[in-house]
């Protein structure tokens, strides 16, 4: 009797030693199959939205000859563009010298990444490095204030990624234009004096806006606007590459700069102190001709 159930109970054990081999080599067999499609699975960084509303293509015949610094928004995070310089010929052709401080990309292709695949290397655009030790690509331009696809082919990974770029027009001097781009005093016939004129804030998160209508000084066919933001929090404002000091910040940051023009998005930036550390925010101001009081 004892060697009958003995016997049962090694039959027992083997049985579930095997199904214990079985149950681990079917977990092992599944594992396998998520790494490897963890392994095949392209991780991106989040895409950013670029450009603005009511952009319209602005083609090389309405931007003059020259050299000119530019900004490009670009909807990766990760590809970091340190400066740009737009060079417009005198055929009216336009390329972009894109400057990039690392090595991180082999190549780029005006396209998208699927495009870039199926075409031929001949079609790539190289790098050429300059004094600083910065990537520099050079690619044609189809227009200003467009969104255009462009795949860069990471050095590491040696996958294409996509990216889709917006040189800003908005960004490049009035001078660069054939035309200007926007009225002022003198177009509108303003004499000296003390006006108001409506006024739009764009851009940043949408929670900051702007007093309006706004105070307008004029003088001398120069027009100083009074801008007084819904904040306290701005500690100063960029305009044509000069900083402006806010004359008060007590209830509003208030501050004193010139319109450029009016009747156009006239770009701007504000630096606000509301977050953990200083950020300088782009944002546009519409001053609005027909408001002019």
């Amino acid at each position: 009797m004892k060697k009958i159930i003995l016997t049962a109970v090694c039959l027992l054990c083997v049985c579930i030693s095997m199904t214990a081999c079985k149950n681990t080599k079917n977990s092992s067999s599944e594992n396998a199959i998520s790494s490897s499609e963890t392994e095949t699975t392209q991780v991106t960084a989040p895409q950013s939205e670029v450009g603005y509303d009511g952009m319209k293509e602005i083609g090389a015949e309405s931007i003059k000859e020259g050299e000119y610094h530019i900004s490009v928004d670009s909807s990766s995070s990760m590809f970091k563009i340190a400066d740009c310089i737009l060079k417009v010929d005198k055929d009216k052709n336009m390329t972009a010298d894109i400057i990039i401080n690392s090595k991180s990309y082999d190549y780029l292709f005006m396209g998208t990444a699927e495009q870039a695949i199926s075409d031929d290397e001949e079609n790539f655009i190289s790098y050429t490095v300059n004094n600083a030790d910065q990537s520099v690509f050079t690619v044609p331009i189809e227009a200003l204030d467009k969104e255009i696809q462009c795949a860069a082919l990471s050095a590491k990974k040696q996958e294409w990624y996509d990216r889709t770029l917006v040189f800003r027009a908005d960004s490049l001097p009035d001078e660069a234009f054939s035309e200007s781009r926007y009225n002022n005093i003198e177009s509108l016939n303003i004499s000296d004096g003390d006006y108001t004129v409506e006024v739009t804030l764009e851009g940043g998160s949408g929670h900051t806006n702007v007093q309006s209508p706004a105070k307008l000084i004029v003088k001398d066919n120069a027009a100083t606007a009074e801008i007084v933001f819904s904040s306290n929090k701005y500690d100063y404002m960029m305009v044509n590459g000069e900083k402006y000091l806010p004359i008060s910040m007590e209830e509003n940051s208030i501050f004193e700069i010139p319109v450029t023009g009016f009747d156009y998005k006239m770009p701007i930036s504000a630096d606000t102190t509301a977050m953990s550390q200083p950020y300088e925010v782009e944002y546009t101001l519409y001053f609005d001709s027909k408001t002019i009081k």
